[in-house]
C-alpha cells in the first residue's frame, strides 16, 4: 500500500522522479534543457521548497513561479503532457489527500501558465 506525502523526503522522490521523466520526454525534454541548462540540482532544489511549502505548509518558498515560464515557447500540449507525466508520477508513488492535492495543484498550476502564456501570445507586438 502507497503511503501520503508527508515528508521532505516525499516532496524530494516525487520532484527528482517526475523531473527525471521530463528530461527522457521527447516533447518537454527539449524546452527544459534549453531553459535550466547545467543548472538542475539549483532548479531541483527550488521545486522542492516550492512543493513543501504548497503541500506541507512549510513555507520555505519565496518567489514568483509564472515569472520564468512568461515566454517560453509552449502550447496547449506541452501542459497536457506536463499534467499526464505529473499525475502519473503522483499516482505510482503515492496515495492520500495530499497526493491528490499536490494533482489538483500541478493540474490547476499548469491552466493558469497555459492561460498566461497563451493570452502573452495573442497580445504580443
Amino acid at each position: 500500500m502507497k503511503k501520503d506525502i508527508e515528508t521532505i523526503d516525499d516532496i524530494q522522490l516525487m520532484v527528482d522522479t517526475f523531473y527525471e521523466r521530463v528530461r527522457h520526454d521527447e516533447l518537454l525534454s527539449p524546452i527544459f534543457s534549453e531553459r535550466i541548462e547545467n543548472r538542475w540540482p539549483e532548479h531541483l532544489e527550488k521545486m522542492y521548497r516550492f512543493w513543501q511549502t504548497i503541500l506541507l505548509d512549510v513555507h520555505s518558498y519565496s518567489g514568483t513561479p509564472f515569472a520564468p515560464h512568461a515566454d517560453m515557447p509552449v502550447n496547449e500540449i506541452h501542459f497536457t503532457t506536463w499534467v499526464k507525466l505529473f499525475t502519473h508520477t503522483v499516482d505510482e508513488l503515492f496515495s492520500g489527500p495530499i497526493a491528490n492535492e499536490a494533482k489538483r495543484r500541478g493540474t490547476l498550476m499548469a491552466a493558469i501558465f497555459h492561460s498566461k502564456i497563451s493570452f502573452i501570445n495573442q497580445h504580443s507586438f
